[in-house]
């Protein structure tokens, strides 16, 4: 049997500086000890970690503009960018966000890149964009990084698909763990749904 792969080369970013700490991060540590937090742009540590647990859609914004060869700003400095576009919305410690259809508009009018929010967005979808070279961001649990059995809701975290083969999605994942739930992680389409929410945001070259 053939199978056909695709695997577009995109750069990784983590949502938190410091990759290689994403697990002690996701187990409760303080991310304002993460001594990477400055090239975040962050003003303060304080900044940094409040906002680096929330910034897996600007993680994968940052691969996409990687990838494109376009000029990748600091996570927290998109951050403010996406507030005054109406993509987050922060109301003292509460933000509501990533909000798809600013998101997308911001992109596009910030960079001229196609980028379209998607309510319902299907397997097939998200394989005919890798196929024609763009990429998907899309609503997950963020238990996908282990490949939870049982996924305790669907959504809430973005991850950005960067390739299939026959047998799965790969995904580039903010907050992966560095044993290989990182880069290029397979997620089996079988298992897919476990995770997914069915949404997400496409992603293509420039608009034209």
């Amino acid at each position: 049997m053939t199978v056909s792969v695709i695997k577009h080369a995109v750069p990784y970013y983590s949502q938190w500086e410091s990759a290689a700490l994403v697990p002690e991060f996701v187990a409760g540590a303080d991310a304002a000890r993460d001594p990477l937090w400055a090239g975040s742009g962050a003003d303060s540590p304080e900044e940094y970690a409040f906002w680096a647990p929330r910034m897996c859609g600007v993680a994968c914004l940052r691969m996409v503009l990687g990838r494109l060869e376009l000029p990748v700003p600091p996570s927290v400095e998109l951050v403010k960018e996406l507030c005054g576009a109406g993509a987050y919305v922060r109301d003292g410690d509460a933000v509501q966000g990533l909000i798809y259809r600013p998101f997308a508009e911001y992109v596009n009018a910030r960079w001229g890149l196609d980028a379209r929010s998607v309510p319902v967005l299907d397997h097939q979808t998200v394989r005919d964009t890798l196929a024609a070279g763009g990429l998907a961001m899309l609503s997950v649990h963020w238990s996908i990084r282990t490949a939870a059995p049982a996924a305790e809701a669907r959504g809430g975290h973005l991850v950005l698909a960067v390739g299939a083969t026959d047998e799965a999605v790969l995904v580039h994942n903010p907050s992966g763990f560095p044993d290989g739930s990182q880069q290029y992680a397979p997620v089996p389409w079988a298992d897919l749904d476990r995770f997914y929410a069915g949404r997400g945001i496409l992603l293509g070259g420039r608009a034209g």
